[in-house]
């Protein structure tokens, strides 16, 4: 940004640590002073001067759980999400226009359904895509990104017939001996397998794509959850690429998908090493499944599901001494492990994996090994977690979009005991609180809100207990990601020498009601290492 920067006349919130300042200045990238106004004009008299008028600075929002290159080719797709996509008329309407406009044989793929809230209460069929697009393939997927839908040019393309068998940790759904079109978590690489893959120009284009949407909510920083499910190794040098060409906004935290469809073991092979890179792009972690979705009735729980939803106990990913084996080798490797796993089944497995992998040789503490959703767990996991220094990475805004068809399937009382933020702070376990974008909107504005109320997004509260302030609210979105990224020395608060990742929001969140934080806030100014990556008003523009 060159001249220095000081921030007055609102708050500053510096973070839960430090709470409250009058004013911030920036110099080189870092915060340089903050405190008193009178302070901070001292420490840099010939500062450029920003007017808060009432609103409030915060450390920019850390966004440690999404899928960023997906989300970004999904701004370009199909966009079937509950909040504009309720029917199954208007689902069809969206494939039929995007197949129109599609040459005849490209791919039509669309993202972001919720068969619960559609008006037919299920998942769309092959039969009913056919109809708006007999001769190009279509594949939707569900908002949780466990399951999808398949035409039967689709399933053409891809070889899948009545007599394809399930793959290990996936199910191609049947009804009546006859494919109805839905594939749900590993049985999905059956139909992903023959999607063309994009090509580098298209992954850079996504990668700044979704960077920019995100400065626009102010974000600084993300992570890139799965890294090489769409397009493989390429997806690596896309985002080396988007760096070195300044396309890349956000500083990124990425993690490899190491199910064995995935690159982990590729990219060892290639070189590629844990911590490898710097703040604007480092490879930190591997990923590994153990379930699927608590609303797609595929999280694995040792309780089953209401009957009334369908019953069972969900799909585990791997049996145990297969994922037990991945633990152990990514983690004798050095990664950080970033496994999901959302019933308290699949918890379970993954712990006492984590467990057996811990060693005098290869200890677990100081690695800050993820669980990532570990949305249904129990007080022995919890305590079991916190010995080994294991993160749970939650997305609040699971219980605001999915918590009444949490209810729907898992009972009240279940849902009232998922994502349990209070009791984690309280506890020391610093949970960063994410999206998970695009399975949820990655709006921030919505993960506050459901911290602060635990209100679905149809007004019923779920476990009332759980609230948060919005100071600690904020340090979920802020330091508690950095700390998962081993960035907390750097980022996450406000304070002197800190990295300058900051965002102005349009008001003072901190007292005010909820709903306005949900319904009419946003981020004016984004700042990342002192780097204007957004401004709606023009507040930093160039002299």
């Amino acid at each position: 940004m060159g001249q220095d920067v000081i921030f007055t006349g609102g708050r500053v919130f510096r973070g839960l640590a430090g709470g409250f300042a009058e004013a911030l200045a920036v110099r080189d990238g870092l915060v340089l002073a903050v405190g008193t106004e009178a302070e901070v004009r001292a420490a840099a008299p010939q500062a450029r001067h920003v007017a808060l008028e009432g609103r409030v600075a915060i450390p920019a929002f850390n966004e440690a759980h999404m899928h960023l290159l997906p989300y970004g080719l999904a701004l370009a797709g199909v966009n079937l999400r509950a909040e504009e996509v309720r029917s199954l008329d208007e689902v069809l309407a969206r494939i039929g226009r995007a197949a129109k406009e599609a040459p005849k044989g490209a791919w039509v793929l669309g993202r972001g359904y919720d068969h619960a809230e559609l008006d037919i209460g299920r998942h769309p069929t092959a039969a009913e895509l056919d109809r708006v697009s007999p001769d190009n393939p279509v594949f939707i997927v569900r908002t949780c990104g466990h399951m999808g839908v398949a035409n039967t040019a689709a399933m053409r393309a891809a070889g899948v017939g009545h007599n394809t068998p399930d793959p290990e940790g996936g199910v191609v759904e049947r009804k009546g001996g006859a494919l109805t079109g839905l594939f749900q978590e590993r049985a999905m690489r059956l139909i992903r397998d023959v999607i063309p893959e994009p090509d580098e120009a298209t992954l850079v284009d996504a990668i700044e794509r979704a960077g920019k949407h995100l400065a626009s909510l102010g974000f600084a920083s993300a992570t890139d959850m799965n890294v090489g499910m769409t397009a493989g190794m390429a997806e690596v040098a896309a985002f080396r690429s988007a760096v070195a060409q300044g396309r890349s906004l956000m500083r990124m935290w990425n993690v490899l998908a190491g199910n064995p469809e995935g690159i982990a073991l590729k990219a060892w092979e290639a070189g590629l090493r844990p911590m490898q890179g710097d703040d604007m792009l480092r490879w930190g972690a591997v990923k590994v499944f153990a379930d699927g979705s608590a609303g797609g009735l595929t999280a694995a729980f040792f309780d089953p599901y209401l009957e009334s939803a369908g019953g069972g106990t969900g799909v585990f990913t791997f049996p145990d001494d297969k994922i037990h084996a991945l633990l152990k080798l990514f983690h004798e490797q050095g990664w950080q492990l970033d496994i999901h796993a959302i019933g308290d089944a699949a918890i379970e497995q993954v712990l006492v994996g984590m467990e057996m992998a811990d060693s005098e040789a290869h200890p677990f503490l100081g690695r800050r090994h993820r669980i990532e959703h570990c949305g249904f767990l129990t007080p022995h996991q919890r305590k079991r977690m916190l010995a080994r220094g294991i993160l749970p990475v939650p997305q609040p805004a699971f219980m605001y979009e999915f918590g009444d068809l949490y209810i729907r399937n898992l009972g009240r009382a279940r849902s009232e005991e998922a994502y349990p933020m209070r009791t984690w702070l309280e506890e020391g376990h610093h949970p960063a609180a994410s999206s998970d974008c695009p399975v949820s909107s990655v709006d921030p504005f919505a993960n506050l809100f459901t911290m602060l109320t635990r209100k679905t997004n149809r007004g019923t509260v779920l476990g009332p207990n759980q609230t948060l302030t919005a100071e600690q609210a904020i340090h979920c979105q802020t330091w508690c990601g950095a700390y998962t990224q081993f960035a907390e020395d750097r980022r996450g608060t406000l304070e002197p020498g800190m990295q300058a990742d900051i965002a102005v929001l349009s008001r003072d969140i901190f007292g005010c009601d909820p709903e306005l934080i949900l319904r009419d806030t946003r981020a004016d100014l984004t700042l990342r290492g002192g780097e204007v990556i957004f401004d709606r008003h023009g507040a930093l523009a160039p002299c």
